[in-house]
């Protein structure tokens, strides 16, 4: 997977969260888990099916990708996408203490299961870390930090605890949270502010559209063109932006954006990102 390279200007976390480096991916202190414990299916993103706890073809003994600097090229685009959130050095590191799954085999499916239950975890964490950053919610910060606690404890469950855990439940609590602080958000953009929740957008033609509060959780976005679109405190939790272009668009401070969106979207430039999120290097 693709290491980023930190922002010039990295915000400053918000009391009770964390770093927007706390929740980056660190491969070399990683045991390539995303590459063994996660399956394939032989699609534009990935060039052969892969089960789940097989190794990958491509993953090197000290566990680096092999083709590393040609993985588009060689139809590993979703190795480019995929964003762990920090799970894979937790996890390897700190919940399995630095032993890896090669010299110590009898831990291998212990570890396996608990890293994608982190990475769902550290990605509540990057949610809230963004609900924090947001002064329009802080009457519900209290609330958020509280949150926040309870869910970066729980990423340091032992491998059994974490094996049981109900990642859903504690993904609802912390949504209800985020879906308040979206509204606090959003509230005072003018105008009526659209509820596109789950729309199908595939392909739509929004070039230079005003999309300021709109809310488009779960929209689905693949190859939309939104070139010099306003994205200002448009919500984007789980909006699907696969090869959707971004040209110009303005996305500073939308809500609750992902690398893995943007990793999956086409940019340029001229394109305005959260201060928290790199400029793929794939962007024109």
């Amino acid at each position: 997977m693709r290491t980023p390279t930190p922002p010039d200007n990295p915000p400053r976390p918000a009391p009770g969260a964390l770093g927007p480096d706390a929740l980056r991916a660190d491969c070399a202190s990683c045991f390539g888990l995303c590459c063994v414990a996660l399956p394939f299916i032989a699609s534009a993103d990935f060039a052969r099916n892969k089960a789940a706890g097989e190794a990958c073809g491509n993953l090197a003994p000290d566990f680096r990708c092999g083709i590393h600097a040609r993985l588009r090229t060689s139809g590993y685009q979703g190795c480019t996408v995929y964003d762990c959130f920090g799970a894979g050095q937790q996890v390897s590191q700190e919940t399995f203490g630095g032993s890896d799954w090669r010299q110590a085999p009898d831990t291998a499916g212990a570890m396996f299961d608990a890293f994608p239950v982190v990475r769902h975890l550290r990605e509540l964490l990057w949610y809230l870390t963004d609900a924090l950053s947001q002064e329009a919610a802080r009457p519900l910060h209290k609330k958020l930090r509280a949150r926040f606690a309870e869910v970066e404890g729980l990423t340091r469950l032992d491998p059994a605890r974490l094996a049981v855990l109900d990642v859903t439940a504690h993904r609802e609590k912390v949504n209800a949270l985020l879906l308040r602080t979206s509204e606090l958000v959003r509230a005072p953009v003018r105008g009526r502010r659209k509820d596109r929740r789950g729309a199908d957008l595939m392909g739509a033609r929004l070039r230079g559209a005003d999309l300021r509060g709109v809310s488009l959780r779960g929209a689905y976005l693949i190859a939309a063109d939104l070139s010099g679109a306003d994205l200002r405190q448009a919500d984007l939790i789980g909006a699907d932006l696969r090869d959707a272009d971004l040209s110009g668009a303005d996305l500073r401070g939308s809500l609750f954006l992902t690398r893995t969106q943007v990793n999956a979207a086409r940019g340029d430039t001229a394109t305005g990102l959260p201060p928290a999120l790199d400029r793929p290097a794939h962007w024109s």
